[in-house]
């Protein structure tokens, strides 16, 4: 996984490629699925959640490039593959599910770190206010069906996020858009 996706996609980090040599992802899968938890593509848990594929976490962590000193909130995507290679890397780590990111959920002091474990339409108001301004946002970001790595930065007028890497990532459903239409 190391030699053979990370590093030929660019990722090339010490700090990510230290995390995920010491985290094993087959105890993030299934037992039936231990075999394939190093595939370069996202596996389906039991739980209804998914594991991304180890390129997709390698660039989310290396896009966070946590200093030490970040209360992070990480929005499981199901596996908690992520949140365990992040926890040693920030000072304090939250983990939360994509329906508490999105519900009435406790506020919470200002995280200055989010990273969300799948991909999203939006990131709503109510997550948003869990962050510090100038809190730094890691998240995969779909748009016209496509699904990004994308960075940002929450402000006083919301969060504004930048894709910069194209690459297959899980749908968290819990973060789509109202569907509706209009004349």
């Amino acid at each position: 996984m190391i030699d053979s996706q990370l590093r030929t996609s660019g990722v090339n980090e010490p700090f990510v490629l230290k995390r995920m040599a010491a985290v094993p992802r087959e105890q993030f899968v299934p037992a039936s699925s231990s075999g394939k938890a190093y595939m370069d593509r996202a596996i389906r848990l039991e739980n209804g959640g998914w594991l991304p594929a180890p390129l997709v976490q390698g660039k989310m962590l290396e896009e966070a490039n946590p200093s030490g000193i970040e209360h992070a909130i990480v929005v499981d995507g199901g596996s908690g593959y992520l949140a365990e290679l992040l926890r040693p890397l920030v000072a304090e780590l939250t983990v939360i599910s994509p329906e508490e990111a999105v519900g009435t959920g406790r506020k919470g002091k200002g995280a200055n770190l989010l990273v969300i474990d799948g991909a999203v339409e939006e990131i709503p108001a109510k997550l948003a206010g869990r962050l510090a301004d100038g809190a730094r946002v890691v998240t995969g970001l779909v748009g016209n069906g496509v699904t990004r790595v994308a960075v940002g930065r929450k402000t006083a007028s919301g969060i504004s996020l930048m894709p910069v890497f194209d690459t297959g990532i899980p749908q968290l459903h819990a973060f789509d858009t109202p569907k509706g239409w209009s004349f």
